[in-house]
């Protein structure tokens, strides 16, 4: 099992934080690559439902579902319907998590995702989860009103020890 991980601190409140990006099905809201996103169905943000989302490059339709969700732990899980993961990739499934970082009032996020995969993708896939992860919680900034994080230069491996 591989982890892609990507955690940084926003400086805005957990829960200011915690009201757009704890709202799955409405990921397209400030995710630049996604030109739209609804929630499949009339049941809403429950475990089971699907979100489907459109990339704005070639409108191909990706669809996540949601897996485990814990409002109060500010965290949910998301994985692809089978059949349906767009990547080289087996089993993956997506963590967000988010914590007050209590003495500044920031908000300290974690976007990470466990996956198998055949050796000679597993560093690429890594790296490219990463890079996505790490994206989006830019456009969350730039969404937010916050100021830019640190240059992608300065990420890290995204390596992480699997708990």
């Amino acid at each position: 099992m591989s982890r892609a991980y990507f955690s940084e601190v926003l400086p805005a409140p957990v829960d200011t934080v915690w009201a757009v990006l704890g709202r799955f099905e409405d990921i397209a809201d400030f995710v630049g690559k996604l030109s739209g996103g609804e929630l499949e169905g009339d049941a809403g943000p429950v475990v089971g439902s699907v979100r489907r989302l459109v990339l704005r490059d070639g409108g191909r339709v990706v669809r996540e579902r949601l897996v485990a969700m814990d409002a109060d732990d500010r965290s949910y899980s998301y994985d692809f319907p089978p059949g349906e993961n767009p990547f080289p990739v087996r089993g993956y499934r997506a963590t967000i998590r988010v914590r007050p970082v209590t003495r500044t009032n920031e908000t300290f996020v974690e976007w990470y995702g466990d996956f198998d995969s055949d050796a000679g993708v597993e560093a690429d896939m890594r790296e490219a989860f990463v890079s996505r992860y790490s994206t989006f919680l830019e456009n969350l900034r730039d969404h937010l009103g916050l100021p830019s994080g640190p240059a992608s230069a300065e990420l890290s491996s995204g390596r992480a020890p699997v708990r």
